[in-house]
């Protein structure tokens, strides 16, 4: 039911959009790897969408610094060096324990149950080796917390941050797997069902310390 309903809202957004989203996924569950060349007919082809679409939505994560517009005129997926891995460590650490904080102040307890469910296909995704589950899982729990804390912009920042690690991490989870990714989820549920706001914002910057880590010793090596 959820698939449909997702296609029936989909269906009514104008095309542009939801090329754009389609797009902004790839770059952010990190189907297309750090350097990677973006070409609007390779990309055309691959979501089976026009010319004009992709090229806007192109436009729009450029604006986003998800993709990078060279000198020679060639279009490519960032990769991280250690001052933007420092940047975004900066970054994250700064905002996302900050959104932790403010929605764990009157959250009820149908949302710490919806956490739940999807920690729970989480840990299947990472028992699986399922790097995509994972990847997608991992973004919607902390998505669903930080929608709660009534804070769009913070909240948008975040989203720019997640689109520039997106494709790193994927490196990381296609050298390493994903059985020794962290994973504080269960401490930070535990803190919101007790409504302890700084031991949930703890628990998400351990998180995010220890998965930039990860990121930053993979790329190293």
């Amino acid at each position: 039911m959820m698939n449909i309903h997702a296609n029936q809202r989909q269906a009514k957004l104008p095309a542009h959009e939801v090329v754009y989203r389609k797009l902004r996924a790839r770059v952010l569950f990190g189907e297309m790897a750090p350097g990677e060349a973006v070409t609007i007919q390779g990309i055309a082809e691959a979501l089976g969408a026009g010319i004009t679409p992709v090229r806007e939505a192109i436009r729009r994560l450029i604006a986003e610094s998800a993709l990078v517009f060279q000198d020679n005129r060639r279009v490519i997926v960032p990769e991280l060096n250690a001052g933007a891995i420092d940047e975004l460590v900066t970054g994250r650490t700064a905002l996302e324990p900050e959104l932790a904080r403010r929605a764990t102040l009157g959250l009820d307890q149908g949302v710490i149950a919806k956490l739940e469910t999807v920690d729970a296909l989480l840990d299947k995704a990472i028992a699986r080796g399922d790097v995509r589950g994972y990847l997608e899982h991992n973004y919607r729990f902390h998505d669903t917390l930080y929608a709660q804390a009534e804070a769009p912009i913070l909240r948008s920042l975040v989203d720019g941050l997640w689109l520039r690690f997106g494709p790193s991490l994927r490196v990381v989870c296609g050298r390493s797997g994903t059985l020794n990714l962290p994973d504080r989820h269960k401490e930070l549920i535990a803190a919101l069902s007790r409504a302890d706001a700084e031991a949930a914002a703890d628990a998400v910057r351990y998180d995010i310390q220890e998965g930039m880590s990860q990121v930053r010793a993979a790329l190293d090596g």
